[in-house]
């Protein structure tokens, strides 16, 4: 994930701080060099981060600060502060058109992920706001430009217009008019990039502007090519005047740099995330919960949310009347692996957790391969041999691990563990309910049991 090696390093200047106490002008001075040298390590452009370290260390050196209980904690809170300005202070709403359909031109260079993240804004759109997208390919130049469009439509059920090689500005022109004739209130124009930023480009895509009048220009960059995507930003943003940016590749190896200079530089807010490959990896952005990450403090609200996106409330509750009568069937495990797995990769779902830094979890190993085994013996097994595994012998033992592709021992290793799962489930049941009725006794020592 991005930013990993900032959150390491402002860690380890606010972990030096805490252990001083008491602060001095010169301590923070001193903090301040490392947090300065974190951020430019971290690809974050120059005059941003002297800006950035001025305003930090004129408020952290005021008396209030430097005389409270816990300066520390009081300059952490500080930085946060200012990452969250630094990043745009609050999220910032796509334009909707009064009139539909609201039209998004997306713009970019090639390669930063135009053609996938309208599918993928588009989706959001939808599921978020109850939108009716339609899709407009209006790359003509690059090769299966088309074709992919077309694609990843299908693979979310989002109508796709195309008109082959015409004209770009024909195409969306003509797509507005078939979004009005079908009663699609949202049309996303995917434009053609360069591999660098060019008059001929600029020029196409300010003739479609002009001529479709769009409601917002999205402009999509790749957060791995560092400070290239803030120039890039710049550019587009004096050609075409971009109301956002979508900052893709924020799950990957990148030092984020570009996510804490496109506003300051811009002062065009980033309006949406890619964080990964699959098509419903792109979320709103949110300054605040992003600097709560930077800073090692994760981000719940954010896991919450995907919580919700996956969290089923009726599977839930008959889940839940399945554990007090003890029928937690293996059929029930798989649906919480799926429900789990859903939410994203384990990393990212503890990297949103407070203090699970990238340090914190080194060493931890994730047994994803593990999951999908256990995956794929369920799914080996008949509906009732998942409801009883009791009736499970040696021959259907067989059948199983050849219908996963693995071994007996591996389908043993796993009824194993759902015993013991059931074992703990039935305890902690029967627990529940002697604490309702209040017939647990005390601790040693005369304690009682909280109520």
């Amino acid at each position: 994930m991005a930013f990993e090696g900032l959150t390491e390093k402002l860690s380890s200047a606010f972990k030096k701080l805490r252990g001083k106490g008491r602060l001095s002008e010169a301590d923070v001075k001193e903090a301040m060099r490392e947090i300065r040298l974190a951020l430019l390590e971290a690809d974050v452009s120059y005059k941003v981060v002297k800006d950035f370290i001025k305003n930090v260390t004129e408020k952290a050196v005021g008396s209030e600060v430097l005389e409270s209980l816990t300066p520390a904690q009081a300059i952490v809170k500080i930085v946060n502060q200012e990452l969250t300005e630094l990043m745009g202070g609050g999220s910032a709403k796509m334009n909707i058109a009064s009139q539909p359909p609201t039209v998004v031109m997306m713009v970019g260079l090639q390669g930063a992920g135009k053609t996938t993240n309208s599918a993928k804004l588009a989706a959001l759109m939808r599921k978020q706001n109850g939108k009716r997208p339609l899709l407009a390919a209006c790359d003509i130049y690059r090769p299966a430009a088309i074709q992919q469009l077309e694609v990843v439509g299908k693979q979310l059920d989002i109508p796709v217009f195309q008109m082959g090689q015409e004209n770009p500005v024909t195409i969306a022109r003509e797509a507005i008019a078939h979004a009005k004739k079908h009663g699609n209130d949202m049309v996303f124009l995917d434009t053609a990039g360069r591999l660098h930023v060019d008059e001929a480009l600029m020029e196409e895509l300010q003739n479609i502007r002009d001529e479709v009048q769009p409601s917002e220009i999205l402009l999509v960059v790749d957060a791995m090519i560092g400070q290239d995507a803030v120039n890039a930003a710049k550019a587009f943003d004096e050609a075409l005047d971009i109301d956002g940016v979508v900052l893709t590749k924020l799950d990957g190896d990148a030092r984020g740099g570009a996510a804490l200079s496109i506003k300051a530089v811009t002062g065009k807010p980033i309006k949406f995330v890619g964080t990964g490959e699959k098509l419903d990896n792109i979320e709103v952005f949110h300054p605040d919960r992003m600097a709560s990450r930077i800073l090692g403090m994760g981000d719940v609200l954010s896991l919450i949310e995907k919580a919700e996106q996956q969290f089923d409330m009726e599977k839930a509750q008959a889940l839940a009347e399945k554990l007090k009568k003890n029928r937690f069937s293996l059929q029930d495990y798989y649906d919480q692996i799926a429900q789990v797995q859903n939410m994203g990769s384990m990393d990212e779902i503890l990297g949103m957790m407070p203090g699970m830094s990238a340090k914190a979890l080194e060493g931890a190993t994730i047994n994803e391969k593990g999951l999908a085994h256990t995956k794929a013996i369920i799914l080996s097994m008949t509906p009732q041999e998942r409801e009883n595994p009791a009736i499970l012998n040696s021959s259907r033992k067989k059948r199983i691990a050849a219908g996963c592709g693995l071994q007996v021992v591996d389908v043993n290793r796993l009824l194993k563990e759902f015993n013991m799962m059931q074992q703990l489930t039935k305890q902690m049941t029967k627990l529940s309910g002697k604490r309702r009725k209040g017939k647990l006794g005390k601790f040693p020592g005369g304690f009682p049991f909280p109520s």
